[in-house]
């Protein structure tokens, strides 16, 4: 099991959740802030099987594609190993 944090602008967040959602991806979604201008962010947790990564990784690209600054980073993933994971 994979963790999936993406950190993303709050311009983005929606078109961004809307479609992993689409794309059958479950996400969890927390406001957040930081970067040098303390900007809002938006963070998304997304746990899932490791065949899973390329592809949520692939529609958060296509989703950031669009965005209108094509040279400034829009996004920030880390991918993380689960050791345990448990729905209760």
């Amino acid at each position: 099991m994979k963790l999936v944090i993406v950190i993303l602008g709050d311009g983005e967040a929606e078109a961004a959740v809307h479609n992993l959602v689409e794309a059958g991806f479950r996400v969890t979604k927390m406001a957040s802030s930081g970067g040098f201008l303390r900007r809002g962010n938006t963070t998304l947790l997304m746990g899932m099987e490791p065949e899973k990564v390329d592809q949520a990784l692939a529609v958060v690209r296509q989703t950031l594609s669009g965005v209108a600054e094509p040279d400034l980073q829009h996004a920030t993933a880390f991918v993380l190993e689960v050791a345990r994971h448990e729905q209760l």
